[in-house]
């Protein structure tokens, strides 16, 4: 069982640095990444997604190019993918005395009062029956442990929670991140299980937090991270 700091302890170290999710959506034909919170989609530095992956229907890999535009990045896979994974590393950051975030390592503002350094990771399901591949790149993740797009809306989705590839206990899960960012639907048991409420018939947006001590690093004393599962409630239909 991960032993994790309390969410409420983790207050201490959110300001405007860790403010933010990461998940996917598909727009205009293309599969876009986005940073935000709630309804929030901001703007941010391409070259911060550290890794893509795309797989088809068996979990087979399919290569995903990562294109970097000027406000964020889209992904372009090689064909048609069932699941789509993304990571996001959003660097060290420290806070000043006077509370400015400084994107820097704590080695180089001697004068911080907290340091983190902060990871995101998204989870998609795009087409029903689609297998999961191992996660391993995922630091952290919400596994669903039922086919997501077969639930139904109003119905109870079973997911696992892994942090470092080991479940993770008591972490608090955001049923619509979108759209109620702030509530929270239930939280893991001693196995990193919990069973979340499917809200939208359209896009689905289950996320978690959480904050990890750091020992022996000059630049940080916190490793904060995010994770999101995404899918639709329901099958479109023309």
């Amino acid at each position: 069982m991960k032993k994790l700091l309390p969410l409420l302890a983790a207050t201490l170290f959110i300001g405007q640095v860790d403010a933010h999710g990461l998940w996917t959506e598909q727009r205009r034909g293309n599969i876009e990444t986005i940073y935000g919170h709630g309804a929030e989609d901001n703007a941010f530095k391409a070259e911060k997604i550290s890794g893509a992956w795309a797989y088809d229907s068996r979990g087979k890999m399919i290569p995903v190019t990562v294109k970097r535009l000027d406000d964020h990045a889209r992904l372009e896979p090689l064909s048609l993918p069932a699941v789509v994974a993304v990571a996001l590393d959003n660097g060290p950051w420290s806070l000043t005395p006077d509370k400015k975030w400084i994107n820097e390592g704590r080695s180089k503002v001697p004068t911080s009062t907290e340091s983190l350094h902060t990871f995101k990771y998204s989870l998609a399901v795009y087409s029903e029956g689609a297998k999961l591949p191992a996660l391993d790149q995922l630091k952290m993740v919400i596994v669903p442990e039922a086919d997501p797009l077969e639930v139904g809306v109003g119905k109870l989705l079973p997911v696992r929670v892994l942090v470092d590839g080991k479940p993770a206990e008591g972490i608090e899960l955001i049923g619509d991140y979108r759209g109620a960012p702030h509530q929270i639907s239930a939280k893991t048991d001693a196995e990193g299980r919990a069973q979340i409420e499917v809200r939208n018939e359209g896009l689905n947006i289950i996320a978690a937090e959480t904050y990890l001590p750091v020992a022996n690093d000059p630049d940080i004393e916190t490793r904060g991270l995010f994770a999101s599962l995404t899918f639709l409630g329901e099958a479109h239909s023309e």
